[in-house]
């Protein structure tokens, strides 16, 4: 399972997560450092395939159905 989460690099390389991570074991990460003023497309691009897992579940469609126009 891909989860996108949001951190900070310190100049030292110190990474501090905004919040909290409880995992069973060690995972692999990859780190994409933004520039400081990422913009709303760029953020939502690098979030987008993260995010779909739970998009695209049949639980919120159904969440969502009563915003979708009548057929």
């Amino acid at each position: 399972m891909l989860e996108a989460l949001e951190a900070t690099i310190e100049p030292d390389g110190t990474i501090r997560l905004h919040a909290p991570v409880h995992l069973t074991n060690a995972r692999r990460a990859v780190v994409i450092i933004l520039d400081d003023e990422a913009s709303t497309v760029e953020t939502a691009v690098l979030s987008e395939q993260a995010l779909a897992a739970d998009w695209n579940r049949v639980e919120e469609d159904a969440a969502w159905a009563h915003l979708q126009r009548e057929r």
